[in-house]
């Protein structure tokens, strides 16, 4: 009870200390509320009554595909645009709820009641919230009433394919003696035509003709003349080649094959397009000339492939081991199958124009279709290899035969009246064939330039060794890179034309393609191509940017401005990684990757850093502490443990250290802050070095002392300030033992100092006869084990002779012993 009064204390203040404007205010932002809610109900009734009317002809096309297919990418579109204006009252509807939820809820019955502006508040509030509804829920129902009949526009594009495979026609229609009449009318009908364009083009067009004619000419001419030679020797064979390698001869194969169709292509549609452009074409004949444009692009198509594969002329450039003379019957037979499928695809595109009767177009399918299926059999009856024996031998097993059944299902097809899908087949065995083909052996070349030294040993590997810089590891990182390009090359231009074979239309590639970049939802997860890329373009420029405002930092400021080297370094590493890290967050957004998502992210991360990552996020911070305290920078010479060198680089991870020895020592940075470490050059260069000398007993000390002061004084390196200095350090076991203490400006030349410093003590004490003794040196005897006997004569003489001196030994005691005279033991030392 007392936090609703508290509220409704702070609401009455709210409107109390309000200004005079707000009612001004939020009058004005209901208004442009109001006045969105209309213009968006305008636009929902406007895309209803757009749907009506491709509604009404989704009828009218049932027999046309791509009729079908166009009316839906119009609904398609309807279908975001309403879901567009549902999304415009996004920002309002967040703003009422944010509204009401300040108000509250109403009081209960029995509680005080609110002031009355409250409770007009709320109602316009909801009411406006009602109204934003309603427009919500026209523009789904409007969205679900175009998915129902995009669904609808799918089951009737499967239905007419189906028809057209499997509908059947009466052959004996096609060999009717009307056929040959009506073909004779047709073919009157189409040069009429014709020719009556050319005489209105000619008469009326001629300039245009000729200007269109002439960029077409010249755009050819370039592509052609600049293609050869930019492009000369990736696509042409060598003849002087005598065994060119199989990575030659597949590259050689594609590009031959890829760059002349992809010149052509764009000559014959840059023709279409002069010729549209100055407004030369009628509308049958721009069709006729569309058809036209086609069918040439895929004879000329497959006749560069089966030459680039067969190279009837260069039997070393061979992809397929045939013999010359059935490599040419091989190239004739497929450009005769292409030229007999684009002449009918051509014709039928002139009898759908001109209305012929349905026996003409039966007739010419029915004649296609048996010429290509005998063609075929006629390929598989070819003997294309020589035996060492001089006969000749077939194709193998499962291609011959695959060959005959694909041949006589065509003509057994034709025969039972299956015009439609004798056409099918034999359109894809000739366009998909070539299609797939090209693209394997494209396949193939990326394959084995991706292999190592592969891509090294193409002309532009070759070119680039000789003309750069570029070493083996980098030609070979490389050519990963062109062969995963040459992949991806291959699928976006083979895979829609092979799509387009099968029945597809260009809308149905354009909707997907336009799905695939915008955003294909898998579940609650929303994958967008060109997010993606976008994200990566953003991150690529991030990071170089990243890098060239290290190298100007470096370079420019700090280097002009005489910063030491290791605050250099740490200020290079931690523009690096904050740009990086930037780069990155940017790239995410970018992507339209919502970094609240990451939340679940960051808590497994944080999981796996409380159990398996303590090590990594324990050197990470501390490379953070090092970078940012700078107990050491790169250059200093310190000590850690057993390691003593310069420190080379500081990362985050791991401080890499050179020793005297020029090895490389990768010490973790979590080691350098919870273990001692010493620097000699910390602050400064100057240090102390001390070198030990030994002095034998009965010289003259203070000689020596003078002298050794003396040459300490005079080494170039010493400094005079701190002054050099002589230590009498100890009475040694072996020596008096003095220690020169000298500072040299910079520590790093101790060992050269301490080197000369050495020469000159050896050489003034040899002047002055002061003696520096060595230290004593134990003699160890070696204990010589008897040799293994291998004379038992010697052995025996040996024996004789001991026993001998032990008998002298007994009679020389006894003689004494009787003389009465002791034995005298030898005095101690």
């Amino acid at each position: 009870m007392f936090f609703r009064l508290l509220r409704l204390v702070l609401i009455l203040a709210l409107f109390v200390l309000a200004p005079p404007s707000s009612d001004a205010m939020a009058q004005a932002i209901g208004q442009g509320a109001a006045a969105l809610i209309a213009e968006q109900m305008k636009a929902i009734q406007d895309l209803t009554a757009k749907t009506d009317d491709l509604e009404k002809k989704i009828p009218q096309e049932a027999q046309e595909d791509a009729g079908l297919v166009d009316i839906r990418l119009q609904l398609e579109d309807i279908s975001r645009a309403a879901l567009t204006s549902a999304l415009a009252f996004r920002s309002r509807l967040a703003d009422i709820n944010n509204r009401i939820e300040v108000l509250g809820a109403p009081p209960a019955e029995g509680q005080p009641q609110e002031p009355e502006i409250v409770t007009s508040e709320r109602g316009a509030l909801a009411a406006e919230k009602a109204e934003i509804n309603a427009v919500i829920a026209s523009a789904q129902n409007l969205s679900i009433r175009i998915s129902g009949l995009i669904d609808k526009i799918s089951t009737m594009r499967s239905e007419l394919f189906r028809n057209v495979l499997t509908k059947r026609y009466v052959v004996s229609d096609a060999l009717s003696p009307e056929v040959f009449s009506d073909a004779q009318d047709e073919y009157a009908n189409f040069y009429k035509a014709v020719s009556s364009w050319l005489t209105f083009a000619f008469k009326f067009k001629f300039q245009a003709v000729l200007a269109a004619t002439l960029m077409a000419l010249s755009l050819a001419a370039v592509l052609f003349v600049g293609g050869r030679r930019l492009f000369g020797r990736i696509f042409e064979a060598d003849p002087s080649v005598e065994d060119p390698s199989y990575l030659s001869r597949l590259s050689v194969a594609f590009w031959s094959t890829l760059l002349p169709t992809l010149a052509v292509g764009v000559f014959l549609v840059s023709t279409v397009f002069f010729f549209n452009y100055y407004n030369v074409l009628r509308g049958d004949i721009g069709v006729f000339l569309n058809a036209l444009v086609a069918v040439i692009a895929v004879v000329f198509c497959v006749n560069r492939l089966t030459n680039a594969a067969l190279e009837p002329r260069l039997p070393n450039w061979r992809l397929i081991p045939v013999e010359t003379g059935p490599a040419r019957w091989l190239v004739r037979l497929t450009t005769a199958m292409a030229v007999v499928i684009g002449i009918n695809n051509f014709l039928s595109v002139v009898n759908d124009k001109m209305g012929s009767p349905l026996s003409l177009t039966i007739a010419r399918s029915f004649v296609a279709t048996i010429i290509v299926g005998v063609i075929l059999i006629l390929m598989g009856l070819l003997k294309p290899f020589k035996a060492t024996d001089g006969r000749w031998r077939p194709w193998p097993a499962w291609l011959r035969y695959t060959a005959f059944a694909l041949g006589l299902f065509t003509i057994a097809a034709a025969l039972l009246g299956y015009i439609g899908l004798a056409i099918f087949v034999s359109l894809q065995v000739v366009v998909t064939g070539t299609i797939l083909v090209t693209a394997y052996i494209g396949f193939l070349s990326a394959r084995a330039i991706s292999e190592e030294g592969g891509f090294a040993n193409t002309s532009i590997g070759r070119w680039l060794s000789v003309n750069s810089s570029y070493e083996e590891s980098a030609l070979d990182q490389l050519g990963l890179v062109v062969s995963v390009a040459i992949n991806v090359m291959i699928v976006l231009v083979f895979l829609p034309l092979i799509l387009l074979m099968w029945g597809f239309q260009p809308g149905d590639i354009q909707a997907w393609g336009y799905k695939l970049a915008t955003g294909l939802t898998i579940g609650s997860v929303t994958i967008s191509l060109t997010g993606i890329l976008s994200g990566i373009v953003v991150f690529i420029i991030g990071y170089f940017l990243t890098r060239w405002f290290q190298g100007w930092l470096d370079g420019s400021v700090m280097a002009r401005g005489k910063v030491d080297t290791g605050v250099r370094n740490s200020i290079r590493l931690a523009v690096g990684y904050a740009g990086v890290a930037l780069a990155a967050l940017v790239g995410v957004s970018a992507a339209g990757i919502d970094l609240s998502n990451l939340a679940l992210v960051a808590g497994a991360l944080s999981l796996g850093i409380g159990f398996g990552l303590q090590n990594v996020v324990s050197n990470f911070v501390s490379g953070l502490i090092l970078l940012a305290e700078r107990p050491f920078k790169v250059g200093d010479w310190i000590v850690a443990g057993d390691i003593s060198g310069t420190v080379k680089k500081i990362s985050v991870r791991a401080t890499e250290i050179e020793t005297f020895q020029r090895q490389s020592v990768i010490l973790p940075n979590s080691n350098l802050i919870n273990n001692a470490v010493g620097n000699w050059t910390h602050r400064n260069k100057l240090g102390r070095i001390d070198i030990k000398v030994g002095v034998a007993y009965g010289s003259d000390v203070k000689q020596a002392h003078a002298a050794l002061l003396e040459i300490a004084r005079g080494h170039p390196l010493v400094l005079k300030n701190p002054e050099p200095f002589v230590l009498f350090t100890n009475f040694g076991p072996a020596a008096l033992e003095f220690e020169i203490r000298v500072f040299l400006a910079d520590v790093m030349n101790g060992n050269v100092v301490q080197n000369d410093i050495r020469f000159a003590v050896l050489d003034v004490f040899a002047d002055q006869h002061i003696e520096i003794p060595s230290a004593p040196r134990a003699v160890v005897e070696t204990k010589k084990h008897e040799a293994w006997p291998i004379d038992d004569d010697k052995i025996e003489v040996d024996f004789a002779e001991q026993e001998q001196a032990k008998a002298e030994a007994v009679a020389e005691a006894k003689r004494l012993a009787k003389s009465g005279r002791k034995i005298r033991k030898p005095d101690p030392d």
